[in-house]
């Protein structure tokens, strides 16, 4: 599902990180080495349907590499 992200991320939470990790060897092997963490927060996305609605994204984070996998988890509202 492709969306965008209206305004700014809150709540953000590390789920994991480094080693605990389910896929850090994938992140590491695709994107490079780093501190990879896994995030999640509530923010207000656009769908492309035109939709506005309020959801839970979960994505993985290193310096300097940025946000990776950016995903729907679920929908607030």
């Amino acid at each position: 599902m492709h969306f965008e992200i209206i305004g700014a991320i809150e709540n953000i939470e590390t789920i994991a990180v480094g080693g605990r990790i389910r896929e850090i060897q994938r992140l590491r092997k695709q994107y490079g080495s780093g501190r990879w963490r896994k995030l999640k927060g509530v923010a207000d996305i656009c769908l492309t349907n035109g939709h506005i609605r309020k959801a839970e994204l979960h994505w993985y984070e290193a310096h300097g590499i940025g946000r990776k996998k950016m995903k729907i988890k679920r929908f607030l509202d």
